[in-house]
């Protein structure tokens, strides 16, 4: 039931290329775990990439009864103009949801892989959606633009990420003063959710990152069936 993040596909090779002063800054270094890739980031070791064959598992016809995505829409609370950047979009699923709730707006398609965005471009062709930007990051920066989104989503995806600290001052960077983050996690807390540990994360953890990097803990909803509804806010200017 794992959503596949493929904004992390070369998770495990990138942590071969950490430069000591990295290590020394934000990570240290653990004997992996069966399904970590022994890196550490303020206690929590970054899992594995599920699998790098995403766009089938991601475009599955049971994904809505699995994590019930309509639901997720009905809560992001988004004005018709908003910014939205759906971080680690892969196939574009949750992009083509949230392309008709800002009409007057648009969603920023971020991926690391070039064939994923061109896949939501071929797929904007054939839904006729002109309000979907794709944009190619790395996996250190996200490269928005400073101060230009309203919201970023990411579904199942920050857990995998070889980055965390990077990727997120990167997003928060690009966020405008009161803009939000909200993370889709699987339940970290819940022993009874089918999922991988380290595939899961706690609300605990995930407000100490955020805090890292000056967000500031807005609630948790959870509506879902196994996963969290976390909301994040920037600053807003005095």
């Amino acid at each position: 039931m794992l959503r596949i993040s493929v904004f992390s596909c070369l998770s495990v090779l990138a942590f071969s290329y950490l430069s000591s002063a990295e290590e020394t800054a934000h990570y240290s270094t653990k004997t992996p775990s069966r399904d970590g890739i022994g890196k550490v980031y303020m206690g929590r070791e970054i899992s594995q990439v599920v699998s790098q064959h995403a766009i089938g598992w991601l475009e599955r016809r049971d994904r809505e009864g699995e994590e019930k995505p309509s639901l997720v829409m009905g809560q992001l609370d988004l004005a018709n103009d908003a910014v939205v950047a759906d971080i680690g979009a892969g196939s574009g699923y949750f992009s083509f949801l949230l392309a008709p709730l800002v009409p007057e707006g648009k969603v920023v398609a971020v991926d690391i892989q070039q064939e994923m965005l061109d896949f939501i471009e071929g797929k904007k062709k054939l839904k006729q959606v002109s309000n979907i930007q794709t944009h190619l990051g790395t996996i250190e920066d996200t490269k928005l633009e400073a101060e230009s989104v309203d919201l970023a989503l990411m579904v199942d995806a920050y857990h995998e990420f070889s980055h965390p600290r990077e990727m997120a001052e990167s997003i928060v960077e690009g966020l405008k003063p009161g803009g939000r983050i909200i993370f889709l996690e699987y339940r970290g807390e819940d022993p009874g959710v089918p999922i991988k540990p380290l595939h899961k994360m706690t609300v605990k953890q995930v407000t100490r990152e955020m805090v890292a990097v000056g967000m500031e803990f807005v609630e948790v909803r959870d509506f879902l069936p196994i996963q969290h509804f976390l909301v994040y806010q920037k600053p807003k200017l005095p």
